[in-house]
């Protein structure tokens, strides 16, 4: 009976709030007549009246709840946007590696489809000459992953993640030194943690259910996060694409040989000789890109020296 009674009152707590806990417990004859038979059926409704007549029930925050609170607020100030609901930025900010609660993953499906709409909406109206091909490349390249996961870094929310993954904070960091060689974007030579990009758009979908739904209000926020925004006149060509536009210019016969299985390898071959040379272990579409980049800078060269003789 008494660890029935326990567990009952473990999972009222729980019901009632994990993440404070009370001042003054209350007495056992007061859990004993709340679970008392007479008081089925056994509904959460009818436990919440009871809890509300214990008048001297206190929330007391621990020292760990008022330093998760202090980092809720330091990220209001990054974001410059004040919740009503501080749990959601709390749920915003969560990877699903981190046990103790909800994760981002809703907010941040709801985030990507806003972000989405925002910047195609702003697109439109900014580029009227533009074409749909072109309106669509251009978005792509101001919301893709490593576009956002530039955000996070920028603003430090790799900081404030909630994670338990060792192995994630190696790659954010690897991610923050490789953009160094890259002052906005990289267009598929370096590996962006999706987690970045992802904590974003979670952050932008909690910004728009807080705010009742605002479009408005949510796009004051995302607009000055995605500044320096990608421009037409910025906007590059994926190296495979620039490669492949380049050769069929020159009428050049490209071949590729894929070794990515086995040593983490692209190569690209023209007439049989090695041009362009591409290595990344972790995912093959890098590698196959840094190849594309380095045939196309050494065709570039070879064009240049023949113009120079």
């Amino acid at each position: 009976m008494e660890l029935h009674l326990h567990l009952q009152k473990k999972m009222l707590c729980k019901a009632y709030g994990t993440e404070h806990r009370y001042s003054m417990a209350p007495s056992s004859s007061w859990w004993r007549s709340l679970f008392s038979p007479s008081n089925n059926p056994f509904t959460l409704l009818h436990c919440f009246k009871r809890l509300q007549d214990y008048t001297n029930l206190k929330l007391v925050t621990s020292s760990q709840e008022k330093k998760a609170l202090a980092s809720l607020k330091e990220m209001e100030k990054i974001i410059g946007y004040k919740f009503n609901k501080k749990l959601l930025l709390q749920q915003a900010l969560t990877h699903p590696s981190y046990q103790e609660s909800e994760s981002y993953e809703r907010l941040e499906y709801l985030g990507d489809s806003i972000l989405n709409f925002l910047i195609s909406k702003q697109q439109f109206f900014m580029y009227p000459n533009l074409s749909p091909g072109s309106l669509t490349a251009l978005r792509a390249a101001n919301v893709d992953t490593e576009k956002l996961a530039r955000v996070a870094v920028k603003y430090n929310f790799h900081k404030y993640l909630r994670h338990e993954n060792p192995v994630l904070s190696k790659q954010i960091q690897v991610f923050i030194k490789a953009i160094e060689k890259y002052p906005f974007h990289s267009y598929g030579l370096i590996d962006a943690p999706k987690t970045l990009a992802d904590v974003v758009e979670s952050t932008i979908g909690a910004i728009y259910v807080d705010s009742n739904s605002s479009i408005d209000t949510t796009w004051e926020v995302a607009k000055i996060l995605l500044e320096p925004m990608i421009t037409p006149e910025m906007l590059q060509q994926n190296p495979v694409r620039k490669l492949n536009e380049l050769c069929h210019k020159r009428k050049l016969k490209i071949r590729l040989r894929d070794k990515w299985l086995k040593q983490g390898i692209y190569e690209v071959f023209i007439d049989n000789q090695l041009i362009g040379k591409g290595v990344y272990k972790a995912k093959k579409e890098i590698a196959l890109n840094r190849a594309a980049e380095d045939a196309c800078n050494n065709i570039l060269n070879n064009i240049s020296e023949s113009l120079d003789r």
